[in-house]
């Protein structure tokens, strides 16, 4: 029977397994931005605010809970001895 002193946490997360969400959430971005201006330049301000708003409180929820659950995937508990 061996025994221990502890455990290690150890973060494996890499660039890569983060990327396609940066990259989605660039795009989510540039699309609000873009209708948002598109809709205040079309004399309707208030709806291109709106529009950036409602696309962020929608959409923000969704990519925060892809990374965090990316991020707790890749934590690793260390046995040391």
């Amino acid at each position: 029977m061996t025994s221990t002193s502890g455990y290690a946490f150890r973060c494996t997360l890499t660039y890569g397994d983060i990327y396609g969400q940066i990259l989605v959430w660039l795009l989510v971005i540039f699309l609000s931005l873009a209708s948002g201006l598109a809709l205040m330049g079309a004399t309707h301000p208030v709806a291109g605010i709106a529009v950036i708003g409602l696309i962020f409180v929608l959409s923000l929820p969704f990519l925060m809970f892809a990374f965090v659950t990316t991020l707790f995937s890749h934590i690793a508990l260390d046995e040391q001895s």
